[in-house]
């Protein structure tokens, strides 16, 4: 069966329950028209309905309301609530209905909502002009140590920001080093019928390359159909999303949801809007590039089910299938192990607050809600998430699934990615230190400390440890003391040095306890390499900067598609670790602004 969607041809593999109902096969259909009307006069309590299970009251008789059913789930819900269906609607007039009746207000909401409920949350003003002050001077102060002090001086201001800072990530990773080595019980299934409804958002923005490996990874979830909510999240203006999306033959709980455009145009705000639509008791998200262990959702909802009510996220591993097919890939997958397998795991079980990853984190749907959701208005809504929650009094715990992507692995695009992150970081460092003490007052000494080390903490690394480093190197070689004569320079050099052998030594132990029993190869050369690896950091955290001042919202995009599987079953994917291939990236990708 064919509709047509805005000019655009859409293919579905089944119609739904009216196919097998001989009296809801018999219902009439109801036009454009008809349907716009009924929108607008819908009532605030009606919304959730016609939105999230897209019954829409279109008749009143006495005390009784009589709907319009667009899908599947209408007729599922109608059922269990006693509901009476008297029309049907065809999914491109319902979607097109809803679009030009209630696509403005929803939009607002999706960018607004979180400035209009908690403003303290929102960077949408970005940081007070204290903020930007004592971040100049603070930047300023190091950049001129680096280039104009005299070696003494520019000792002593390594040995001060090695401590504040480089020692700072040193004990975290220490401190969660020892957390993880903890055994985490394994999550006990559920029944099927116990299993809640569970909605996936899935934000697409010139995806293109990746669609059909996208649509096998979410065909394979091993989860009940008719308690899969699958939302695809399409720009308006993407028409070549939207034009492949409808070229496919999706099942009937996949849905397509098409953001009108707007700004900020981050994959945030395209969220926000879908989650409007969503029906499931618990929400998680993919990327574009995402092969998720076919029992994810199994395993998330059994360790909701199995945990307190606290419990708002459960952040599953991710890691790269294509992870040995370069450098930069060994060298990212060693990151992210160290991060998804160590870190963070050690963070949730010391009750600290999670920077959360931009994918496979899991939710649930009501305190997802009473946070305010994501922040359109910044670029690593993920983090700033996981932090809001924390300070909110919910817990963030992590799932021992696995998440398979695509590694960065083209020097530019990675650059880009990068900086991206670190801008993200700082603006979140910013939104929660606005005000110290209340911040302080959530998340105690223990919450800041740890919270400024990952975000605060990693941009400032990565924007200063090559030059500290190169001046550093540059003043141990030129200087010549008197022999036998320790000096205070020679002391604070020393100290300098000691930190960074030291927390070049406890990345390296992180790594390898993070790449335990992964197919990463040449593991030791990785870490040899590290330090390398970090000075790369050094132009994406100065592009980050400028972004921050000039362009605080702007998404910069991702490439992927650059490598795709050739295995594409999913048993040969539980199987071993994939295979990849080169594929060529179009003009038209290349040319992609955000997301």
């Amino acid at each position: 069966m064919a509709y047509i969607i805005d000019g655009i041809t859409v293919h579905r593999a089944e119609r739904g329950p009216e196919t097998s109902n001989s009296t809801s096969a018999n219902l009439p259909w109801m036009t454009l028209n008809l349907l716009e009307a009924a929108l607008r006069r819908l009532a605030p309590e009606d919304l959730e309905l016609a939105l999230k299970h897209k019954l829409v009251p279109v008749a009143w008789v006495a005390n009784r309301t009589f709907y319009a059913a667009a899908a599947s789930c209408a007729f599922i819900k109608a059922e269990t609530e006693g509901l009476r269906i008297v029309a049907r609607v065809e999914p491109h007039v319902y979607r097109r209905a809803v679009r030009r009746m209630l696509g403005d207000r929803l939009v607002l909401q999706a960018r607004h909502r979180l400035h209009q409920r908690a403003p303290a949350f929102s960077n949408k003003t970005g940081a007070t002009p204290f903020q930007m002050l004592l971040v100049a001077l603070v930047i300023a102060f190091m950049f001129m140590s680096v280039f104009a002090l005299p070696a003494p001086a520019f000792a002593a201001t390594i040995g001060l920001a090695a401590s504040a800072f480089f020692l700072s990530l040193v004990s975290v990773r220490i401190l969660c080093l020892m957390a993880s080595d903890a055994r985490k019980r394994a999550v006990a299934p559920i029944p099927d019928d116990l299993l809640p409804d569970y909605s996936v958002l899935v934000p697409l923005f010139r995806e293109t390359r990746v669609l059909d490996q996208l649509t096998d990874a979410l065909n394979a979830l091993d989860y009940p159909a008719g308690k899969l909510d699958i939302k695809l999240v399409l720009e308006e203006s993407d028409i070549p999303m939207q034009r492949a999306v409808a070229a496919l033959q999706l099942p009937d709980h996949f849905d397509i949801i098409v953001v009108p455009s707007g700004s900020p145009q981050t994959k945030p705000r395209a969220l926000n809007y879908a989650l409007s639509f969503a029906r499931g008791d618990l929400v998680t998200i993919f990327d574009a590039e995402d092969i998720p262990d076919p029992s994810q959702l199994k395993q998330a909802a059994g360790a909701f089910y199995g945990s307190p009510p606290e419990v708002a996220c459960l952040q599953a591993e991710l890691a790269f299938f294509n992870s040995n097919q370069s450098w930069i890939s060994r060298q990212f997958a060693a990151e992210y192990a160290s991060l998804f397998r160590v870190i963070l795991p050690g963070l949730a079980r010391e009750g600290l607050p999670l920077p959360l990853g931009g994918t496979s984190n899991h939710f649930r749907r009501d305190a997802l809600e009473r946070s305010g959701a994501w922040d359109p208005f910044n670029v690593t809504e993920d983090a700033d998430l996981g932090i809001r929650l924390a300070r909110l009094g919910y817990r963030c715990g992590t799932l021992r699934s696995v998440t398979l992507e695509e590694a960065n692995i083209r020097p530019r695009s990675w650059t880009k990615q990068r900086s991206r992150w670190l801008k993200g970081f700082l603006l979140t460092w910013l939104v929660h230190m606005r005000d110290p003490i209340s911040t302080y007052r959530d998340l105690g000494l223990a919450g800041i400390w740890s919270f400024t080390a990952m975000t605060l903490g990693v941009f400032l690394s990565a924007l200063f440890y090559p030059l500290f480093l190169g001046r550093a190197i540059i003043d141990a070689v030129s200087s010549n003391p008197p022999e036998h004569v320790l000096t205070v320079t020679n002391f604070l050099s020393g100290f300098g040095l000691l930190l960074f052998l030291s927390g070049y030594a406890v990345a390296c132990i992180v790594a390898l306890h993070g790449l335990k029993g992964t197919h990463v190869r040449g593991q030791l050369f990785v870490l040899a390499t590290m330090p390398v690896y970090w000075i790369m950091l050094m132009p994406a955290a100065w592009l980050a900067l400028f972004d921050c001042l000039y362009q605080p919202f702007h998404w910069r995009k991702t490439d992927h598609g650059i490598v795709k599987l050739k295995n594409t079953k999913p048993q040969d994917r539980k199987r071993r670790w994939p295979t990849w291939r080169r594929t060529p990236i179009s003009t038209q990708d290349q040319a992609a602004p955000r997301r």
